[in-house]
């Protein structure tokens, strides 16, 4: 069985990235946020633990179970975990913890090295508390009749050890997280979000940013079926999962008597682009009832015939809508690769129909002009009005 050290400690260390570099008022209040969110996780996943503390620079779980780093790591702002063993800030301490952990963990014939560092008032340097505890380790390997070895450059195995003013902790293994902000503190955003690949990356995007969100679903029934709406719902659910504590607000909108309208009374090759500037003015009214700051969309530069920059700038224009489009510059197998990592490319595959209303040539280089002229055939004010007025909201769980 292959060691692992996840089964001997007692806290995980958490490790922040850009919020550290905030002042210091404002550091502590996201700090206070991303212990929340980590309680929130843990919580979720039905693990235990004794407290989150916090010192400067660092995060602390206190736990000992073993899916405990895994967890951490997939809360936003955190940049990576550790489980670790604690024990005393001495160096003494400290090297007779990385011998015990050697003990199981460094195999004879193999090489090893200690990477220390130390915050707080101590009388040694790192430097010293490296030699010192590799030393330890050393001679306990050769009572054993081992064989030890010291590879500072490329060692079979590492020991880490972070010694702090009141603690020092051991470990062997760092657990990239994902990075980014922690969920709540860049405000509120409404994301058009629909059961495809692109609009959940997009939205996940935005929520690693610190953005807390408000699913938007444009339901075009009768020109989508049931199946459509339910790859979305599940696409909403897998993304909660992504924000324990920070329950979506989700609204449902009809958009079918809209697009029915628009293949009635207008040029039916620009349907898409009508529909689009349709679903804008309904997400910012939503927007303007949530107290949001912007509205979030899958739209990739090129990526289908539709998404033009041509169309994405008739589209928006003379709309005044705050839009988001944080998949802009990606390509599909990039946003692929999101979607494998955050669990929804495996919904987003299912099979739910295709749109009844997309023209068999849709525009790909629409004139705003075009589309002032056509959007005057309509009563747009009534359309987005009956809109929100049908819209179900639902919440998150």
């Amino acid at each position: 069985m292959a060691y692992d050290c996840r089964l001997m400690s007692d806290v995980i260390i958490v490790r922040y990235g850009e919020l550290a570099l905030k002042s210091p008022g404002v550091r502590n209040q996201y700090e206070r946020i991303l212990v929340k969110n980590i309680e929130a996780m843990l919580d979720l996943r039905d693990i235990s633990y004794s407290n989150v503390s916090r010192e400067w620079g660092r995060i602390f779980v206190h736990s000992t179970d073993k899916n405990a780093s895994k967890a951490v790591s997939d809360v936003f702002g955190v940049v990576s975990s550790s489980p670790a063993i604690s024990s005393d800030s001495t160096i003494e301490s400290a090297a007779s913890t990385c011998a015990s952990l050697a003990d199981e963990f460094v195999k004879d014939g193999e090489s090893f090295a200690i990477r220390a560092r130390r915050s707080g008032n101590h009388s040694f340097s790192s430097n010293e508390l490296a030699r010192k505890c590799g030393d330890v380790v050393w001679h306990m390997m050769e009572s054993k009749d081992q064989t030890p070895s010291v590879d500072l450059t490329d060692p079979d195995k590492e020991i880490f050890v972070e010694m702090r003013q009141n603690y020092s902790y051991i470990y062997t293994e760092v657990t990239d997280g994902v990075g980014g902000l922690p969920l709540g503190t860049q405000g509120k955003m409404v994301s058009l979000v629909s059961g495809g690949i692109d609009s959940p990356v997009a939205t996940w995007l935005l929520m690693k940013r610190g953005v807390e969100i408000i699913p938007v679903y444009c339901n075009n029934d009768p020109f989508n079926d049931d199946r459509a709406r339910q790859r979305t719902m599940d696409c909403i659910s897998q993304l909660q999962k992504w924000c324990p504590g920070h329950p979506f607000k989700i609204y449902e909108v009809p958009n079918g008597h809209n697009l029915r309208k628009f293949i009635d009374q207008c040029d039916s090759k620009k349907t898409c682009v009508l529909c689009k500037r349709t679903m804008y003015r309904i997400a910012f009214e939503i927007m303007k009832i949530e107290n949001a700051s912007g509205v979030i969309t899958g739209s990739s530069l090129g990526q289908v015939a539709s998404q033009t920059s041509e169309n994405m700038y008739a589209e928006a224009c003379g709309l005044g809508v705050p839009l988001y489009h944080p998949l802009i510059g990606l390509d599909k197998s990039e946003i692929i690769d999101i979607a494998r990592r955050i669990g929804t490319y495996d919904i987003s595959i299912q099979p739910a129909g295709e749109c009844q209303a997309v023209p068999i040539h849709p525009e790909i280089k629409a004139k705003f002009d075009s589309l002032i002229v056509e959007e005057s055939k309509l009563d747009i004010d009534s359309l987005i009005s009956y809109s929100i007025s049908n819209a179900r909201v639902s919440k998150g769980e």
